[in-house]
């Protein structure tokens, strides 16, 4: 059952009645993406300038404090990105609207920038970064009270909650996974891997000492994983790990592991849990669960389960929004249909939050907007919080992924939209519905 709150086709960049927001933009006015909107149920700004987009929907661009918001500036967003072109780390004052560029990343890609993301604390801001004279990737830890920065080994996909370790795919040879996610440098700086590798996989980084480890290599996924992957033959694909999710409890890493035939077609993916060493290895979603039709995990904030677009029930139109335990078993269907980037609300309330491709038609209109969608699992109804301009593009690579994400204290979600035709990100206050929520389960 659907409740729709806003109805969004347009740019409204006059100013309205959001005195109780408690963010600004940095030239005072709020912007909003609406029309007939409700400004008391769902209010929604602009935040900083354009060209920005935030990282992905299972990080929060909103400090841990809630006073800061860390962003990465495309330079262009028409074209692939060369080895040496730079974008910028931005970083916002969310109570004054004062941004400030922080730092110029080398490391960065079309669809995340440079993995910006916040550690335990205000003090930690991390992002990806090159050395172009040697063409090391390498990850950076930003101080922004005293703007001092810390080099460290390895790449960074996602940091742990307490800031104290990194887990990565091999940002390098990202692109050959799948563009968009990891780092640029020149074609003889990284190499495809054919069969089974024993010298790439899932790597964890220590913070404090800097120094990066391979816990799981390619090979030993394959042979170790539980159940199977359900490819005999490895040797007829390049095979790669894409993506590194830490759970929340810091005790287990999520992975796909992506199967290219050598001789073409239809890759294959498999999704892949592990303990924070890199033992344990088992299997959440084989290679034909998979091919059925599904996309974007995400961990629950138990750490056990993890969430997902999954074909699960043919009777039913598109894909299901499932739960499956870290090891494959209890797969349960939550919510139809699923589309986009879903993810689950931080602090355990029935919400999940996600957005939607144009491709996704029982969620679409067909009028070049996506929806931003807050799905009640309690009740199976839908809030539409708003829509989202995309590009008509024929590269995937150079689309806009709205990437709805939670703020951590679970009141605000982020999401990437269009100011006109240009990236812009934007912040909307879930404050009243959550709050409803909470009342309703507190009688």
């Amino acid at each position: 059952m659907k409740k729709y709150i806003i109805y969004p086709l347009i740019i409204v960049s006059f100013l309205l009645n959001y005195k109780n927001f408690p963010f600004k933009v940095s030239n005072g006015l709020p912007v909003a993406q609406i029309l007939d909107h409700d400004i008391d149920a769902v209010p929604i700004v602009k935040v900083g300038s354009e060209g920005l987009i935030h990282r992905f929907h299972d990080t929060s661009p909103i400090s841990p404090s809630g006073k800061y918001i860390a962003l990465f500036r495309l330079p262009f967003q028409d074209r692939y990105p060369k080895p040496g072109e730079f974008g910028s780390v931005v970083l916002i004052d969310l109570e004054t609207g004062e941004e400030r560029e922080i730092a110029k990343s080398f490391g960065w890609e079309m669809q995340l920038g440079a993995n910006v993301q916040w550690g335990k604390d205000d003090t930690q801001l991390f992002f990806n970064q090159v050395d172009t004279t040697t063409w090391e990737s390498f990850t950076v830890r930003y101080n922004i009270e005293t703007q001092e920065d810390k080099r460290i080994d390895g790449g960074l996909f996602m940091v742990s909650s307490n800031g104290e370790k990194l887990v990565s795919h091999n940002l390098r040879n990202s692109e050959y996974a799948q563009s968009g996610y990891g780092v640029i440098v020149p074609n003889e700086y990284r190499s495809k891997n054919f069969g089974l590798s024993s010298d790439d996989g899932i790597y964890v980084t220590d913070v404090e000492s800097g120094k990066c480890k391979l816990i799981a290599s390619i090979e030993e996924i394959y042979k170790n994983t539980k159940p199977s992957l359900g490819i005999n033959n490895p040797e007829d694909f390049e095979i790669y790990c894409f993506k590194a999710m830490w759970n929340l409890q810091m005790t287990r890493i999520m992975t796909c592991v992506l199967l290219k035939p050598i001789s073409g077609g239809k890759r294959k993916v498999a999704v892949v849990t592990m303990n924070a060493d890199g033992s344990n290895i088992r299997t959440a979603i084989t290679t034909t669960q998979y091919g059925k039709g599904g996309h974007h995990m995400a961990w629950l904030p138990d750490g056990d389960y993890l969430s997902m677009n999954l074909e699960v029930n043919d009777r039913k139109e598109g894909l299901e929004i499932v739960t499956v335990k870290f090891d494959g078993s209890d797969l349960q269907e939550v919510f139809t249909p699923g589309s986009g980037h879903p993810s689950f609300h931080p602090h355990g309330l029935p919400f999940i939050i996600t957005d939607a491709y144009a491709k996704e038609t029982t969620v679409t209109d067909g009028d070049g907007y996506v929806p931003v969608r807050l799905l009640n699992v309690r009740t199976g109804e839908e809030t539409l919080i708003t829509k989202v301009k995309t590009p008509d593009v024929e590269d995937s690579s150079f689309r806009l992924d709205a990437h709805p994400a939670w703020d951590r204290s679970g009141k605000f979600v982020v999401f990437n939209g269009f100011d006109g035709d240009v990236r812009s990100v934007y912040v909307a206050d879930l404050s009243k519905l959550i709050d409803q929520e909470k009342n309703y389960q507190n009688k």
